[in-house]
């Protein structure tokens, strides 16, 4: 998904939230009624998440199994990240198959901040970051975001407009870190290691390049002194690179899914919002491969889509958060063999037309109520 850097802007950008969210409420009924309206059989589904371990998904997990009449399968691994090697476990035990896999970040909706989420059940009902894991592997990156935000520094040598860049930013024995696109930051970087125009205890002076004159305009630069780039260092002007040392690899796979948006995640209003949206382009792309590729689904009937999981924060008497899906994209195999992608407007279009009404839903109370009446079944050794 995310191998060319250039297309990462505009992968982005295609993944719209505004007036793409459903209520779990009616998504999962709507999802329901839309397997129903393509031949898959009444009480022959099991729906399969791929959800975070985080509980703030739990309540999603309680619509699917209310509606679809079968607790669902587990694909998932803490960050969103979908199970591959789970697919033919999940095909032996149904006749019609259910995916859904959601990246989850919280919001505070009276401060309209993202990222953060009100846990009830701690002493005094803080909030703390969610996904807290996504939130986790950000912050090594924000550190070095941060470092390099502070000592790439605007000046003026010898009249001309310059930029300070700290020895660390341009070290060429580095394995990991902040690496800076020189040719958006250095005149002459186009043309192989320009020269310093001066040095001084920590850093090189070199002259600033058109571009970036272009871009922040020569008032940006102080008449004395020098100034932080802060902010003014976009996306575009570095990459990442760092070793993880993870035994697991799906553990791994989420920082592979974000190394390369990071710049973009880093830079925007809200990190963890974007970062979890990246991982859900990502996943769905690398699930999506992985399931036309596994026998075991040849001949089922299977929807697999993807998309976000806002987390609403509670407040204090609330049994659970209200959760909002933003879907991304979904794949849809049929039994004979046909399938089929629908891109996110398409995918939306088709939930919104689907019947929210579900007689066939379960009455989780009286099914739980049936299971305690039954009577006792002697397990022998």
């Amino acid at each position: 998904m995310f191998s060319d850097p250039a297309a990462v802007p505009s992968a982005l950008a295609s993944f719209r939230l505004e007036d793409r969210m459903l209520c779990y409420n009616t998504f999962i009924p709507k999802l329901y009624n839309w397997c129903l309206s393509l031949g898959f059989t009444p009480g022959k589904i099991v729906p399969s998440r791929a959800f975070c371990s985080d509980e703030s998904q739990g309540f999603p997990i309680i619509l699917i199994t209310k509606h679809f009449g079968a607790f669902p399968f587990n694909h998932g691994r803490v960050g969103g990240i979908v199970s591959t090697d789970r697919h033919a476990p999940h095909a032996d035990h149904a006749k019609d198959l259910v995916l859904v896999q959601a990246s989850h970040v919280g919001y505070e909706p009276e401060t309209g901040d993202f990222g953060t989420y009100r846990r009830l059940h701690t002493t005094d009902a803080h909030h703390s970051c969610s996904c807290g894991k996504i939130g986790r592997i950000i912050e090594w990156y924000a550190r070095e975001y941060a470092y390099a935000s502070e000592n790439v520094r605007l000046l003026r040598h010898e009249g001309q407009l310059a930029v300070l860049i700290d020895y660390m930013l341009i070290a060429r024995q580095r394995q990991e870190g902040l690496f800076l696109h020189a040719t958006r930051l250095v005149a002459g970087a186009e043309r192989g290691q320009p020269r310093p125009a001066a040095t001084r205890s920590t850093g090189h002076i070199f002259l600033a390049s058109p571009d970036l004159i272009a871009r922040l305009g020569e008032d940006a630069w102080p008449v004395d002194g020098s100034i932080a780039i802060g902010k003014r260092l976009a996306a575009e002007d570095f990459y990442f690179r760092h070793k993880s040392d993870n035994p697991d690899p799906f553990q791994d796979q989420l920082e592979s899914n974000l190394i390369t948006p990071m710049p973009w995640i880093l830079s925007s209003r809200h990190p963890l919002l974007t970062a979890a949206c990246a991982n859900t382009l990502a996943e769905f792309e690398r699930t999506y491969r992985s399931l036309v590729q596994t026998p075991a689904m040849a001949g089922r009937n299977l929807i697999f889509l993807s998309g976000l999981n806002i987390d609403i924060s509670p407040l204090p008497g609330d049994e659970f958060p209200q959760t909002k899906f933003v879907p991304w994209a979904a794949f849809v195999q049929h039994a004979n063999g046909h399938r089929e992608i629908l891109e996110q407007d398409q995918l939306f279009e088709t939930l919104s037309r689907a019947s929210r009404d579900n007689p066939a839903q379960m009455d989780l109370e009286k099914a739980l109520a049936h299971m305690s009446q039954k009577r006792d079944t002697a397990v022998q050794f």
